[in-house]
């Protein structure tokens, strides 16, 4: 390559900071940047690869709050018209909330026995059974009064609020104080959540973000959230147009520490404030697949609508007369010829007429195969690509188990309930756990509770943490195969791997209801005078029934 004039330093030397037009254009064109190659590829400008591919690495608040609405209703559209889409959701919520979402109250007695030695295990327990009961009393209430809209269960709540977290991106609950309520035949406690649409978090009069409101959360210098504005109605509510540019500001927290605004989502940036769904990543891949098979259900349609073609010599419309039963004198001589040919020699088969061609003519099948060859193949490619950015498995999207077998659905089963614990872990932090610990400020309260603090205990506000800390027990797992899975989860028990606790609660079950269950109904074969099953223990049946019993 020829030698391209350099512009030199006081030195002599090429001064490698300035390049004239003729030596940056061959670095371009070469690979290279005016200093020389590019240590990456990824930061190369002219391959093809590359060429044309130059997106901003903008904020998390630029890129989300932005394009926040568009993002969110492609979302909501998919999930609303595509099966796929709301088939994956419900899988999510199924396999993360289910129809149950039980709490197991676990108070750290060991860090509050610091502070008192009355704090042990038996007061653990004691403290655990009572603060359970009064949940269940206002999570599960007839009434539905730990709703503010007095709409849902504590469980149904969680199950829809998890499904504004997958579709919008985010959830947003508002925790109440309403002692009006509170009453004979009514509330027993004035705590309740509102959930709230988090289209109404915003920042007033649609006003761009500024330093200190990003999406309508409010924040401190250092990032911290303070405050939530939220729209008293949804901006499309022609109804209450006038509350829709109307904004409340509802601070995080009081002054002594109880939180108001729950606001949960993932977050995939530093200093982010809004969250994203979890379709976003595949919307288009999702809405091209929707459009393929809306193709290919409409040509097989067509194909069964257009069934034969028939080749005649004569035009469509003299076709189309002469195969009327009409007796015209104005049709052209073919054409009365065809017809009465037609008519004089009729094939017919029960009710079903059969259509006689005349001399020369002849009937072409239409035998287009829909769906085409690659339908299933790709459809399946698509879908998998689908399931792995939503965390479960094609099998369980599709719910196609016919080209699995054990040790793939074993597999793919136990990859999948990775994500489903660490989302219902990071769920359980962010929601659920706030507010029972709201409520729980409350509960501490009740006689029931309160004579079971021993003296000098601290109060909740000081011992936030340790008073709440909980556990949440999703939907039973199951079992690809019942016998070796219950097996190893015997031996797990057995050999110290694992506890009844753990293994009860992959199976959406409370061990000690288990037990105490089980009590009963050793019980009630007593009474009977039946000879207990094996699963009674060997020690107790041996007791009742001197039988020899199998080891």
């Amino acid at each position: 390559m020829p030698q391209v004039p350099a512009i030199l330093d006081r030195f002599g030397q090429p001064m490698r900071n300035v390049v004239g037009p003729r030596l940056r254009n061959r670095a371009s064109l070469s690979g290279q940047d005016s200093l020389g190659v590019f240590p990456y590829d990824a930061a190369s400008w002219w391959t093809k690869e590359t060429q044309g591919w130059m997106p901003n690495a903008y904020s998390p608040d630029y890129e989300i709050n932005y394009y926040r609405d568009r993002m969110v209703g492609r979302s909501r559209d998919l999930v609303r018209n595509d099966g796929w889409a709301s088939g994956g959701v419900t899988r999510i919520l199924d396999g993360t909330i289910g129809n149950h979402y039980r709490l197991t109250a676990m108070p750290d007695y060991r860090a509050l026995s610091y502070c008192n030695k009355a704090f042990d295990a038996k007061w653990a327990d004691a403290f655990r059974h009572a603060v359970e009961a009064k949940w269940r009393a206002w999570a599960n209430d007839p009434n539905r009064f730990c709703d503010a809209a007095e709409q849902l269960t504590f469980t149904q709540a969680m199950r829809l609020a998890l499904r504004h977290k997958l579709v919008d991106g985010e959830n947003l609950l508002v925790m109440e104080w309403q002692p009006e309520r509170m009453g004979y035949g009514a509330a027993n406690y004035a705590t309740a959540f509102r959930l709230v649409d988090p289209d109404r978090l915003s920042n007033p009069m649609q006003m761009i973000d500024t330093k200190h409101l990003r999406g309508g959360v409010e924040v401190t210098d250092g990032g911290v959230p303070i405050a939530y504005h939220i729209r008293q109605a949804h901006q499309y509510d022609w109804y209450s147009a006038v509350e829709s540019m109307i904004w409340d500001r509802v601070e995080r927290w009081t002054d002594w520490g109880r939180q108001i605004v729950i606001h949960d989502y993932d977050r995939e940036r530093a200093d982010q404030h809004r969250g994203v769904g979890a379709f976003v990543p595949v919307i288009n891949r999702m809405k091209m697949l929707t459009r393929y098979d809306g193709a290919e259900l409409q040509a097989a349609i067509i194909n069964a609508i257009l069934s034969i073609a028939v080749k005649s010599p004569m035009d469509p419309e003299g076709l189309k007369a002469s195969l009327d039963d009409s007796d015209a004198v104005d049709m052209p001589w073919y054409w009365q010829a065809r017809n009465s040919y037609n008519r004089s020699n009729p094939i017919a088969m029960d009710d079903a007429r059969i259509l006689n061609l005349f001399p020369g003519e002849e009937v072409t099948p239409i035998t287009a195969q829909r769906p085409g060859q690659h339908h299933d193949s790709f459809t399946f490619y698509c879908l998998r690509n689908i399931a792995a950015q939503l965390g479960t498995t094609a099998e369980q999207l599709t719910q196609d188990w016919s080209k699995a077998n054990y040790s793939s659905i074993r597999a793919s089963v136990v990859e999948a309930r990775k994500t489903v614990q660490r989302r219902r872990g990071e769920f359980s932090e962010n929601t659920s756990t706030p507010v029972y610990v709201t409520w729980l400020e409350e509960a501490m309260e009740h006689p029931d509770i309160a004579e079971l603090m021993p003296a000098k205990a601290p109060d909740f506000a000081e011992a936030r943490a340790e008073y709440s800390r909980c556990r949440w027990i999703g939907p039973a797992e199951g079992w690809v195969d019942p016998m070796k899975e219950r097996q190893g989860a015997v031996l797990g028990i057995d050999a110290a791997f694992s506890t009844l606790q753990n293994e009860c609660a992959q199976q959406g079950l409370d061990w000690e209801e288990n037990i105490d269950q089980r009590a009963i109904e050793v019980a009630r074969f007593k009474e009977r005078g039946l000879t207990l099953p094996t699963w009674a223990g060997v020690e107790l049946a041996s007791k009742t029934d001197a039988r020899p019993r199998p080891q």
